[in-house]
Order: structure tokens, then sequence, then C-alpha cells
């Protein structure tokens, strides 16, 4: 068994809650090891044997049958974490402004032409940057001002999940990633 990262598109917004005391019990019903969740956001830390993939279809069939809701998982190792941390192109300004630097793990990798149409609406010093299956965004004004924020789709993009970097790093440290 190892540790599994478990991130929930669109948790939390919209409408779509799902309690975390009910996550973790739903979790350990599915025999998953030791859950642990951080914030009400979609971040769910297990232990697990399985692959990434199948715990994926898994777990978004139990959130659909538990909860009713049809949302997207998307499940990386500590290793991947690891190396997700790595990649990031922004270090010093997610060491100097954490909450302003994103980390969009993708459930399929970015849509080819995704990158750049996303690139092309980024403005007041906004970037953004793609390392493996990772958008990595940096937000000097906070993403409530972004044309990015509000305009980057996953029909533009493909389906991902984003954290900013004080979750990321919290998550690694759950999943003992560092």
């Amino acid at each position: 068994m190892t540790h599994r990262i478990i991130l929930f598109r669109g948790m939390n917004t919209g409408g779509v809650r799902a309690p975390v005391g009910e996550q973790r019990k739903m979790a350990e019903a599915m025999g998953l090891k030791n859950p642990r969740t951080l914030a009400a956001s979609g971040n769910l830390v297990v232990e697990s044997g399985k692959a990434a993939a199948a715990l994926e279809a898994d777990i978004e069939a139990a959130m659909d049958k538990t909860f009713g809701l049809k949302v997207a998982a998307m499940v990386r190792t500590p290793e991947q974490w690891e190396k997700l941390i790595a990649g990031n192109p922004f270090p010093a300004e997610a060491a100097a402004h954490p909450a302003k630097v994103i980390a969009m793990v993708m459930k399929e990798g970015v849509k080819p032409g995704g990158l750049e149409a996303v690139q092309a609406l980024a403005r007041d010093g906004e970037r953004v940057e793609a390392v493996g299956d990772v958008l990595y965004f940096w937000f000097p004004n906070g993403q409530g001002e972004s044309e990015i924020f509000r305009k980057a789709t996953p029909r533009m993009l493909g389906m991902g999940t984003g954290r900013n970097w004080n979750t990321v790093l919290k998550l690694a440290e759950m999943a003992g990633a560092v």
C-alpha cells in the first residue's frame, strides 16, 4: 500500500458539496486506508494498492453513488507529487506568494492548442506554463481578477483541477511526499 492523493474537480463550488467526514467514511467503505481530507475543496489522501486509473474510476463511481455527484477525480502518487513540486516553473513566486501560484493537475494532459490559447489570455504579468500533465499559473493580482480564471475551460484545456501552492505543499506533507 502506498499513499494516493485524490483531487476532486469543482468541489465546494456551484453547489457541489460532499461533507469531508462523509468523504472519509466513503473511502473507508471502499477499503481505502487512513483517509484524510484537507479543507472542504476536494482533497483526499488515502493509502491504497490500486493503480491510479482504477482508483479514479472507483472513487468517481462512489462519489456518484454516495452523494449523487458526478465529479472528476485525479489520483497521484507521492512520487508524482514530488515531480509536480520540482517542476514548478515559478519557484520564486511560489515562495513569496504561494496563494497566487496554481498547479492544475490534468486528467489526461492538456488538449492540443490549449496552452497557447490560455497563454493568449494572460494579462498584467500573468504567466502559464505546462510541465508534463500539470499547468502552472502565476496570478500576480490574484485569480479573481484574471481573464484566464474566467475563460479557461475544460473545453479549451482538457479536464483538470487546480490547487494553490499552499495546498500543494500541505498535500505533499500529508502524503509523505516531502
